[in-house]
C-alpha cells in the first residue's frame, strides 16, 4: 500500500501511523456504516445531535414518566387494534392498565397522567368490529 501523507507534510506521525496500520490490517472494514454518507450533514448545526441520536439509538425518551406512559399508551392502543388475535389484545392491553395502575397508585414525577386503564371489553369489541369489514 502506498504512503499518502497531507501534502506539505514530510514524516507521519504517530497518529498518522496508527491509522494506516488500522487500515491495512481492515480494522475499520468492519465499522457500522463504513462507506455510506454521514446523515445530517444537509440539517442546520445543532449543539444537541449527538445526545439526540444516542437517544434515538437506544430507544430511549427524555419525556416526563407521565407523558412517556401516555405516549405508551396511545401505542398499546394502536398495537391492539393490528393484533393478529384476540387473545394478542388481551395481553397487550392488560400490560398497558397494569402500568397505568401502577402509575395511578404512585404517581411518578412530572404533570397529571391524565389516562385511565383501557376497558379490555370495549377494545376487544372494537377489534372484532374492525376485523368483520
Amino acid at each position: 500500500m502506498t504512503e499518502r501523507k497531507p501534502p506539505g507534510v514530510d514524516f507521519e506521525t504517530w497518529t498518522d501511523r496508527q491509522i494506516r496500520e488500522a487500515t491495512e490490517r481492515g480494522d475499520f472494514t468492519a465499522l457500522p456504516g463504513f462507506g455510506k454518507p454521514l446523515t445530517g450533514l444537509d440539517k442546520p448545526y445543532d449543539a444537541m445531535w449527538w445526545v439526540k441520536e444516542k437517544m434515538n439509538r437506544e430507544n430511549l425518551s427524555f419525556l416526563p414518566p407521565t407523558l412517556a406512559l401516555r405516549k405508551e399508551a396511545e401505542d398499546a392502543l394502536e398495537a391492539a387494534a393490528r393484533a393478529p388475535s384476540e387473545r394478542a389484545v388481551r395481553r397487550i392491553i392488560g400490560e398497558i392498565n397494569a402500568k397505568i395502575e401502577e402509575a395511578v397508585r404512585q404517581p411518578p414525577p412530572g404533570p397529571p397522567l391524565g389516562v385511565e386503564p383501557f376497558d379490555v371489553e370495549r377494545v376487544v369489541s372494537e377489534w372484532r368490529e374492525r376485523r368483520k369489514k
